[in-house]
């Protein structure tokens, strides 16, 4: 086992590999208080990548509703059962000592699922990595509790009311939705005896060599959020490859000068809940400094958006803006400790957030910069925070415009949205 610094951690830990790093790193955020279920990204990914013989049960990508739902089922719960077995009581945080560039979130003193699966010895020795494999049953129903909504009762107090009040729902469900998080260590690649995993030195992008792969299905065990997935038909395992020729700019249509686009998941979200990127490294591992980066500013420089269960220990490549109506210690379990800083932050953007969030599904490629024209303020409003506080925000309208990998000028939007009439004599439904 090699030592490897994890950021998300604040610590080192250890991993079967040594450490090596893209140039480019994929990444993304999905913000959940947007997401409305409509499963659009789920069949945008099927009908591109997975609809053939073999794949019917393979989602890419998939939206589960929490807390019931999961593909597979139960994929998180039992993980996080396996670990406090491995380490009873002792899966938790450090927050007392923190730093934004090695330890945002403070130290997870438990262990990894590289670490834990030192104590699961099976018939061919240690796996690298907790895992396990799930049943065919549990494949079998991709949206299963979809909307199943948990919590106290509805009637309280003689109030129905009193189950929906913010900052916390009494009664509550959120929609996750999931791709491959690409990890900087994957569980699937350490997992693998093989060797035909791998992540593209250019983009970080995790692929399977199809002419290595023999089927074993040790990817699938391996892989905490259960991305990787078997295909009998061809007696070999599949998972997201991050639509590469998309990031490689290679679609004329979306691309005409070549620059990357975004995934098909990402293009297709009607929700606007998505916003994808590339992030660039340092030779060490480290984020280089890119403070007009999207997805640099969301997630190292104000960390609203928090990434999927980093107490695994993959790194995953993959951010969440935390639903804010859920119990905390529930988001907390998932999200780690900077939820209440990230609910804090997203209650009530300030001026520079707001614009950020605008570019959310704004435009086909991605968008490696942003600038901000300043615009007049159009109103005052008033806000319940979390602690149930109110605040007063002022909002501007402001434009944000987003630039390429190229420089170009791809997407400018404002604060306040605009409205278009239709005229009558060209439309029969207009007003």
């Amino acid at each position: 086992m090699a030592e490897v610094y994890n950021w998300q951690l604040g610590r080192e830990m250890s991993y079967p590999h040594e450490a090596h790093f893209p140039e480019w790193q994929f990444a993304f955020v999905f913000n959940p208080n947007r997401c409305i279920g409509c499963q659009t990204c789920t069949m945008a990914c099927k009908s591109t990548w997975t609809f053939s013989k073999g794949q019917e049960l393979i989602w890419w990508n998939n939206v589960e509703s929490k807390p019931y739902g999961g593909y597979p089922q139960n994929w998180d719960s039992k993980l996080l059962n396996m670990l406090e077995e491995a380490n009873p009581g002792q899966q938790v945080w450090n927050i007392a000592e923190k730093d934004s560039d090695t330890k945002p979130y403070g130290t997870f003193q438990g262990m990894t699922i590289f670490e834990a699966a030192e104590k699961r010895p099976s018939p061919d020795g240690p796996q690298a990595a907790l895992g396990y494999l799930p049943t065919d049953d549990e494949w079998r129903h991709p949206n299963i509790h979809e909307d199943t909504a948990t919590g106290g009762p509805f009637k309280q107090d003689g109030q129905y009311g009193a189950s929906a009040q913010l900052p916390e729902h009494k009664v509550w469900f959120f929609h996750l939705a999931r791709i491959c998080n690409h990890c900087t260590y994957p569980g699937c690649l350490a997992s693998c005896p093989r060797q035909a995993i791998y992540k593209r030195p250019e983009d970080g992008i995790v692929l399977i060599d199809q002419s290595r792969c023999r089927g074993y299905r040790k990817c699938v065990e391996g892989c905490p959020y259960k991305k990787a997935m078997y295909r009998p038909t061809t007696r070999t395992s599949e998972k997201c490859i991050g639509c590469f020729p998309r990031i490689e700019g290679k679609d004329r249509t979306l691309s005409p000068t070549g620059a990357p686009a975004e995934t098909r998941c990402m293009a297709a979200c009607v929700g606007k809940i998505r916003l994808q990127g590339l992030i660039k490294k340092n030779p060490d591992g480290t984020w280089a400094d890119d403070p007009k980066n999207p997805l640099h500013y969301l997630i190292r420089q104000r960390q609203v958006a928090l990434p999927l269960y980093p107490q695994f220990g993959t790194e995953p490549n993959g951010f969440y803006i935390p639903p804010r109506w859920v119990p905390r210690d529930y988001l907390i379990q998932m999200f780690g400790p900077g939820v209440d800083h990230a609910i804090e932050q997203y209650s009530c953007p300030d001026r520079e957030l707001l614009a950020v969030l605008q570019l959310f599904r704004a435009n086909q490629q991605i968008v490696f910069r942003y600038e901000i024209e300043e615009g007049p303020k159009v109103c005052e409003m008033e806000v319940t925070m979390p602690s149930g506080e109110t605040k007063v925000q002022e909002l501007y309208n402001d434009t944000v415009i987003g630039f390429n990998k190229l420089g170009e000028e791809v997407v400018r939007v404002t604060i306040e949205e605009p409205t278009f009439e239709r005229p009558a004599e060209a439309h029969v439904n207009s007003i």
